[in-house]
C-alpha cells in the first residue's frame, strides 16, 4: 500500500461475486478475427460509431492462464463500455495451460501473435494504435505487462518473435506481475502449480521484473479487499521496477474485490477509464 492510499474500510460493503457480472446480458463485439487455427486463437474487435480513426485499447483477459476458467468474453462488459466511450478494443484470446499447445511457450506466443495482428488489421478498421494502451485483468495483467516487455526478451528466448507491436502504457487490473513471487506464494489465487505449467520453471523470459525496465508507463489498480490477488503484489512489483527506472503508479481502491475491477459501474473501473483516457491523450 502506498503512503497516500486510504485505509481499508472496517466494514466494507458486500463484495461482488462472479454471477453478479456473468449473469448479466452479455454485449457482443463487432467482429471476431482469427490469428490461428485453434478455437481460442481469435480476437474480438469492438468498434465505436463513426469512421474514426479510433483510439484503441489492447485487452487481455485473466483466469489463471487457464482456458477452462475464463476466456475473452469475460471482458465483454468493459469492452462495450469503452466502445460506447468512443474507444476501440482489440480483445485477445489465447490457449491456456490446460489446452493442447498452451503453457510454455504456446500461451506467450499466442498472446504475442494476437497483439501483433492488431497492426495488420489497424488500417482496415481505421484503428489509431499510437499511442496504444494494454489493459489486462488478473493473469491478463501479467500478459499485458509481458507484451509491453517483449522487446527486452533475451536473444535466445523461444518467445522472441517478429517485430513486437509497440505498447505505450499498461493498466493492470488486479494482475500477477511477478511470476517468481506467485510461484513462491500458494495464496496467489492461481496457486503455484499453474505458474509452473505456464513457465516450465523459466522466469528469465516469462516474469516481467526480469525484463525491467520496460520503458512504458504502468498503472496497477487493485482492490483493497481482493481475496484472489494479494494487494502486496502491487507494491512488491512496483518498487523494484521503479528502481530500475520505470514509471509505475499504484492505485488501491477501497470496498473492492477482484470482480469489481472489470464491472463498468464500479469505482475501480472508473479509475481504469481515467488512466486509459489519460494514456490515450483524449
Amino acid at each position: 500500500m502506498t503512503p497516500s492510499s486510504p485505509e481499508p474500510s472496517a466494514t466494507p460493503a458486500a463484495l461482488m461475486a462472479w454471477p453478479d457480472l456473468l449473469e448479466r446480458e452479455r454485449p457482443e463485439p463487432d467482429a471476431a478475427i482469427p490469428y490461428g487455427d485453434d478455437l481460442y486463437q481469435v480476437v474480438d474487435l469492438w468498434l465505436p460509431q463513426g469512421e474514426g480513426p479510433h483510439s484503441t485499447v489492447l485487452m487481455i483477459h485473466g483466469g489463471c492462464w487457464t482456458t477452462a476458467i475464463a476466456d475473452r468474453t469475460i471482458m465483454n462488459w468493459i469492452a462495450d463500455d469503452l466502445r460506447q466511450r468512443g474507444i476501440a478494443v482489440w480483445n485477445i484470446d489465447y490457449r491456456g495451460v490446460d489446452r493442447e499447445g498452451g503453457g510454455y511457450p504456446g500461451t506467450f506466443l499466442d498472446a504475442a501473435a494476437a497483439a501483433d495482428a492488431l497492426r495488420v488489421h489497424a488500417e482496415r478498421y481505421n484503428l489509431d494504435i499510437s499511442p496504444l494502451v494494454a489493459v489486462g485483468h488478473s493473469a491478463g495483467g501479467h500478459l499485458a505487462l509481458w507484451l509491453a516487455g517483449r522487446p527486452r526478451l533475451p536473444e535466445a528466448s523461444p518467445l522472441r518473435t517478429g517485430n513486437p507491436l509497440p505498447i505505450d502504457s499498461v493498466v493492470s487490473l488486479g494482475g500477477l506481475p511477478d511470476l517468481e513471487e506467485a510461484a513462491r506464494e500458494p495464496g496467489s489465487g492461481c496457486g503455484t502449480e499453474v505458474v509452473g505449467q505456464l513457465t516450465g520453471g523459466r522466469f528469465e523470459d516469462t516474469s516481467v521484473p526480469r525484463l525491467a525496465p520496460l520503458g512504458v508507463e504502468q498503472v496497477l489498480i487493485n482492490g483493497m479487499q481482493d481475496r484472489i490477488i494479494p494487494i502486496a503484489y502491487a507494491e512488491g512489483y512496483a518498487a523494484p521496477m521503479r528502481a530500475a527506472g520505470d514509471s509505475v503508479a499504484v492505485r488501491m481502491i477501497d470496498a473492492t474485490g477482484h470482480v469489481e475491477l472489470i464491472v463498468p459501474e464500479t469505482e475501480a473501473w472508473a479509475a481504469a477509464v481515467e488512466e486509459i483516457e489519460k494514456a490515450l491523450k483524449r
